[in-house]
């Protein structure tokens, strides 16, 4: 097959289109024909790698993916081989106390498709049959891939871990990412009130697009918590998204008496200084989550599905150019989420 590889980190030109081995589908697995795959800012950080990062070279990247069933491992019932579906790429082992609990983000040997296991840049993979979303017939497999990690890990965060309510307010830092646009779908389908901090009007018109209330551009307004606090006739708001980290100083000053703090990674940088006054003296929550549980996966890919959440898309590029793709979604140039053609 087909696949997008590399052999050591580094820049986009460590990726190399070339021939590997098809995979087989071993017990309890199912072998995936790929049409689709997205891309997200995992692939940059494993590309580049991280102290202790352990791969299995060459490394194929790719978290999210949709295509057809091409085989069946042994013990598989009930998936038939062409069926068209979707990948859920947060592997669990189904046994652990966590997993047990309905909570298989949180077990204890959790892994993540094309993280530190070879993932959806290839005309082929393989995945637990359990990680499977079926799709209608007519549905497009590049907004599915397109959907499936970030609206996942977007409902786990504001709805599971946030419990976000109808009637409350949020600020989402960021206007364009996967996570962000998917994060403003969410909120408006509950009910909420949706600021936005964007880095430029161009992406803030993409986050009016997805349901944005109110925008704010933080090249013109540097000090976004205080219009935040103007705004919201100087209460705060409910909850805050902030993906980014380093904007944590901001966030708890835009946040109200009692708010939340959701965070799902950290694009700014892993380490920065907080001022705890704020945590305590506001009575905040922070709230950091992973992902999402096959639970959060079929709730929201069945609203994905039924187009009462919308997904931005921005680029498709053949595989081949997958290269390309990476510098574009490195370079923050992208509206919405960048997938790869695969197979045509």
């Amino acid at each position: 097959m087909k696949a997008i590889l590399f052999y050591n980190h580094g820049g986009p030109e460590v990726l190399e289109y070339a021939d590997f081995p098809e995979p087989q589908p071993g017990p309890g697995e199912v072998l995936v024909r790929l049409e689709a795959a997205a891309l997200n800012r995992l692939d940059l950080w494993v590309r580049t790698g991280w102290p202790g990062i352990k791969l299995d070279y060459p490394h194929i990247p790719g978290a999210d993916g949709a295509g057809r069933v091409e085989a069946l491992g042994a013990g598989v019932s009930h998936w038939q081989v062409g069926d068209r579906v979707v990948i859920n790429s947060n592997l669990s082992c189904g046994q652990c106390p966590a997993c047990l609990a309905g909570k298989d983000n949180q077990c204890r040997d959790w892994r993540l498709l094309g993280e530190t296991i070879r993932g959806t840049y290839a005309e082929l993979v393989c995945v637990p049959a359990g990680n499977l979303y079926p799709l209608p017939a007519d549905f497009d497999v590049h907004t599915a891939a397109a959907a499936a990690l970030v609206y996942h890990t977007a409902w786990h965060s504001l709805i599971t871990r946030g419990n976000l309510r109808p009637g409350e307010s949020v600020l989402i830092v960021g206007a364009s990412g996967g996570v962000n646009t998917a994060s403003i779908q969410i909120a408006r389908l509950v009910g909420a009130s949706v600021y936005v901090v964007g880095s430029s009007l161009e992406k803030l018109a993409l986050a009016e697009k997805m349901g944005a209330h109110y925008l704010i551009d933080r090249s013109k307004e540097e000090n976004w918590a205080k219009t935040v606090y103007t705004l919201t006739g100087k209460r705060g708001v409910d909850v805050v998204v902030d993906n980014v980290g380093t904007t944590f100083p901001l966030s708890f000053r835009a946040a109200a008496k009692g708010g939340r703090i959701l965070t799902v990674g950290n694009s700014g940088g892993p380490k920065f200084e907080i001022d705890n006054r704020f945590i305590f003296g506001k009575h905040l929550s922070l709230l950091g989550s992973t992902m999402g549980s096959k639970t959060d996966f079929a709730a929201v890919m069945e609203l994905v599905l039924t187009g009462k959440l919308s997904v931005a898309r921005d680029r498709v590029y053949p595989l081949s150019q997958a290269r390309q793709a990476q510098e574009r979604l490195e370079s923050g140039a992208q509206f919405g989420k960048i997938t790869l053609a695969i197979g045509t």
